[in-house]
């Protein structure tokens, strides 16, 4: 007998078509149906104020869990980067299906034609640094809003180019443009599980569960293993300059890593570990960059640091 899967999402074009894509791959793996259940949260209501001063990571879920935990949706699908490193009590994230392009992407003008002291839009600490480090010259101005809203900031003149997820572009079809201009993981490393989805339901729902472990991809599994591992023992916060990115390469994980501090200073590092240790791998190399960093003499005069996680 086949059932009617309720999915809570949040309005945006964005997640609702991130939705509608597990919906999509549940009804081909199932022929169950699916309905979607708009769901605003703090994140979506608060649009004035850097995402540190209002909660950090949580602000795009809470109320979503909530709705699931009361029985209201059966399960909801969120951008992995979003997701907090553990669940509430009775939730779990049952399904990680295949993901997409993991880069960053700048809207506007490619990295080395920006003229000096050009403005980029981001909100994330994390993309704030590395610019700095690749482009000490770039102005790096806050920016709240969906992905519309932000190249259409961009567009106005507002700023000379802004940073987006490449994902996020290419679920909305907009990697087509041709102002959009990857860049390479290796000097922007990516957000933790940047690309990836998670699709969470109640720790109870075994038949929920069984669905979702039939579209989940075991190969990016293994990754986010490894790259929420890496954040669990950095314990980062929305306001911490960090990325760690893995891929799969036979039986191991490549793993890339970033993190800097307030005043300016930063490290970078590299892995390979087998694919059956991401937790520990994920673990070590948070360790290797925390002490790294630790050495690291201040560098505040020569960067100017975002403070807030950016959303998109």
């Amino acid at each position: 007998m086949t059932r009617t899967w309720r999915i809570g999402t949040r309005g945006s074009d964005l997640a609702r078509t991130q939705s509608e894509h597990v919906g999509r791959l549940i009804t081909e793996a199932t022929g169950d149906a699916v309905s979607l259940h708009v769901i605003s949260t703090k994140g979506d209501q608060v649009r004035d104020r850097p995402l540190r001063l209002v909660g950090g990571k949580g602000l795009f879920t809470k109320e979503i869990e909530e709705a699931m935990l009361r029985g209201e949706v059966d399960l909801a699908v969120h951008s992995m980067k979003d997701m907090p490193t553990e669940s509430p009590e009775g939730l779990v994230i049952a399904g990680i299906p295949a993901r997409e392009d993991p880069r960053d992407a700048l809207v506007g003008m490619p990295l080395g034609r920006l003229p000096p002291g050009a403005v980029v839009g981001t909100g994330s600490a994390r993309r704030a640094m590395q610019l700095k480090v690749l482009r000490p010259d770039l102005e790096i101005r806050g920016i709240r809003g969906n992905v519309e809203t932000r190249i259409a900031k961009m567009t106005s003149g507002e700023y000379d180019a802004v940073v987006l997820a490449l994902s996020g572009l290419r679920r909305l079809g907009l990697h087509t443009r041709d102002d959009v201009f990857p860049l390479d993981p290796d000097e922007m490393v990516p957000a933790v599980g940047q690309g990836a989805l998670a699709i969470q339901c109640r720790h109870d729902d075994k038949a929920l569960r069984d669905v979702l472990h039939t579209i989940s991809v075991r190969e990016v599994q293994d990754a986010m293993r490894l790259e929420r591992a890496f954040l669990t023992t950095l314990e980062g916060g929305c306001s911490v300059p960090t990325g760690c990115h893995a891929t799969l390469d036979g039986d191991e994980l490549v793993v890339r890593a970033f993190l800097g501090r307030q005043d300016g200073a930063w490290v970078r590092e590299s892995g390979r570990a087998p694919r059956s240790r991401g937790a520990e791998a994920g673990d070590a190399i948070a360790r290797r960059v925390l002490a790294r960093l630790a050495q690291e003499p201040s560098r505040e005069a020569e960067h100017d640091v975002a403070e807030a996680r950016d959303d998109t």
